[in-house]
């Protein structure tokens, strides 16, 4: 008798575990993703340039369609999407041309709005959108005349508000014209979509002359902070500002900042005063340093880069989201002195990013970029 219901019970545990295996097949089973952990991947304008250069409006929203599936495939639940890449948009709107990236002419009408399409069937997914833009950058070139008429840029040329060197065309951040066209470009955005954040990366202030009026005119007007107090000033003065007119038309609404890996950049070039925003209440709700290294790295290996950042972290209510290099995977890493080889040998280097981050209880961690997505295989 006992022989009999042990053969039954057996039957009854390969039936439950068969059943298991063929939901899991049928569901196409992911590992749940923790509450309010964020997995984030960046669709840049290279993406742009890759895959909707040219195409028609039936054949992009399609590839979009594609690459949210494959978002969420791989257990991703958040987009950075590259809204305002060059002082334009790929939304309709009434401050910025729409971008060349999409139909190689800045100010050409693509047939729809990239970012409304985006949002609706990210969204549908369960999928959040964080509004990327990049405030200062114009142009990579130095020609004016690739510039649309429509771009804001044309009119501040020949002012201090606009820089041009062999590195391209940018805004001064020292400009108050400026900073009241980037909080006008946000209020833009929250106001007439339902993004989830908005996202500055690293570029802050690219020429380190372009500021040179402005500051002279502080020094001339009693001033006592040297260059760079007053490049770091007037970053903050921005991101203040932008915090401040997210939270007032929605508290949920994310400000996230992904600045230069390495601290020390951040105040050398950058003039991202990212100490500051890490104890205060009033500038992010969001860090996400882009970490771009290996464990093995010579100069900033991974774990100490992550450490230092934890360590300047003084408010609790800021959340810690590292970008990871999923670009490196496969390719020698020429800047890495020693460890130059480690993203070739260790297949599993970016599960193992992930598990140090898991092991900080971190909020999650991001992906740069769509187009890589591919190299990481299975996490």
């Amino acid at each position: 008798m006992k022989k009999k219901l042990l053969i039954i019970l057996w039957i009854i545990i390969f039936f439950l575990i068969d059943a298991t295996i063929s939901y899991a097949k049928r569901s196409n089973y992911k590992e749940e993703i923790p509450d309010n952990e964020i997995r984030a991947i960046y669709i840049s304008y290279l993406e742009y340039l890759n895959h909707f250069y040219g195409g028609s409006k039936t054949i992009n929203q399609t590839k979009i369609d594609k690459i949210i599936d494959d978002v969420k495939q791989n257990n991703l639940n958040c987009i950075l999407l590259h809204v305002s890449p060059f002082s334009d948009s790929i939304y309709d709107s009434k401050l910025f041309p729409y971008s060349y990236t999409l139909t190689g002419t800045e100010g050409k009408n693509p047939g729809f709005d990239y970012l409304d399409y985006f949002i609706k069937k990210a969204h549908a997914m369960d999928i959040k959108i964080y509004a990327w833009i990049n405030p200062y950058r114009i142009s990579f070139e130095n020609n004016t005349k690739t510039l649309s008429e429509k771009n804001p840029a044309i009119r501040l040329l020949n002012t201090s508000s606009v820089g041009i060197d062999k590195n391209g065309i940018y805004y001064n951040p020292a400009s108050e014209i400026v900073k009241n066209l980037i909080v006008r470009g946000v209020e833009e955005i929250i106001n007439n979509y339902k993004v989830d954040g908005i996202h500055f990366d690293d570029y802050f202030y690219i020429n380190n002359d372009i500021d040179n009026l402005e500051y002279k005119n502080y020094l001339q007007n009693g001033g006592t902070l040297s260059i760079s107090e007053f490049r770091l000033n007037e970053t903050n003065d921005l991101i203040k500002r932008v915090f401040k007119t997210i939270k007032k038309k929605n508290p949920n609404i994310i400000f996230s900042i992904a600045p230069d890996g390495n601290i020390n950049n951040n105040y050398k070039y950058h003039f991202a005063d990212v100490k500051t925003w890490l104890k205060n209440n009033d500038y992010i709700d969001m860090i996400m340093p882009q970490i771009y290294y290996g464990f093995e790295n010579e100069y900033s290996p991974f774990k100490n880069v992550l450490d230092n950042w934890l360590s300047i972290k003084k408010n609790s209510d800021i959340s810690v989201v590292p970008v990871l290099a999923i670009y490196k995977v496969g390719e020698e890493d020429k800047e890495a002195g020693k460890g130059k080889m480690e993203w070739v040998i260790n297949k599993n280097i970016i599960n193992d990013e992930i598990s140090l981050i898991k092991s900080y209880n971190l909020s999650g961690y991001a992906f740069f970029r769509y187009d890589f997505l591919s190299k990481i295989g299975k996490l």
